[in-house]
């Protein structure tokens, strides 16, 4: 019987390949440890990434470099080339383009903060946030992530999902009305009114209006505006996906054309 001996060491070729996925996951790590305001020093870093510290200052420094971060004295904070890309991300989205004319709109008729955001795992990510001079008072912003079920948006696709929980009293009654209220739940002093944007099953996102709870009715008539904006937002996404050279609206058409879903 022949023995063979298996050598423990990494041959060249596994080398090469995680080499690259090691440094990746380091830079998400990194990168990672700034989703929240403020800036963050060194030794944050290394805290909430657990690296040691002098890779912590080698990547850091290299992503300085990269214009990727931005270092002003001890503090890091996130850079004007991650800026760049992020925006354009959100502006090369067909569903953030085909929703834009009609968020503007739903802020110009109800007066409110108007949010459009998409579910991420248990979370929802908001995708843009329109509301004037109402806007400051709301504590969201683009790239913003809350718990889906603490909020309208989030609520509105929960209960639109095709393995929705319908056995949730909540989002059975969020499916059978279309809307999901939400009243002080994840922004003390404030009610939202969401509405998921495409059919049953089919939500690609979710729009809502924030107000003070003191200006703001749950109610039918408040809701109505919502969904129409909603359904108005799944036909322009639906149209952007057929036609591949845009066209320019003719006069006379309004946001709120054709007939809410």
């Amino acid at each position: 019987m022949t023995i063979q001996m298996i050598d423990p060491r990494p041959t060249p070729a596994k080398t090469e390949n995680a080499a690259p996925t090691a440094i990746l996951d380091r830079v998400s790590l990194v990168l990672d440890a700034f989703d929240g305001p403020g800036r963050l020093t060194l030794a944050q870093v290394v805290k909430r990434t657990g690296l040691p510290r002098s890779s912590a200052h080698r990547m850091l420094d290299q992503l300085v470099h990269m214009r990727w971060l931005r270092r002003e004295g001890r503090d890091y904070e996130l850079g004007m080339r991650l800026i760049e890309l992020g925006s354009l991300a959100v502006h090369q989205d067909r569903l953030h383009a085909a929703a834009i004319p009609t968020l503007h709109e739903l802020h110009r008729v109800t007066g409110f903060v108007v949010h459009l955001a998409v579910l991420d795992g248990p979370d929802i990510v908001y995708l843009e946030k329109i509301g004037g001079r109402l806007s400051a008072s709301v504590p969201t912003r683009v790239g913003y992530r809350r718990p889906a079920r603490a909020t309208a948006v989030g609520k509105a696709l929960l209960a639109s999902a095709i393995h929705g929980d319908t056995r949730d009293p909540e989002l059975a009654k969020v499916r059978e009305r279309g809307v999901a209220f939400e009243r002080e739940e994840s922004l003390r002093g404030f009610s939202c009114i969401g509405a998921p944007v495409g059919p049953e099953g089919e939500a690609v996102a979710a729009i809502s209006i924030c107000g003070p709870v003191t200006h703001m009715k749950l109610d039918h008539k408040l809701a109505a505006p919502v969904r129409m904006a909603a359904g108005a937002i799944w036909r322009g996404y639906e149209a952007s996906r057929v036609h591949v050279t845009p066209t320019l609206q003719r006069r006379g058409t309004g946001l709120w054309s054709g007939r809410a879903r």
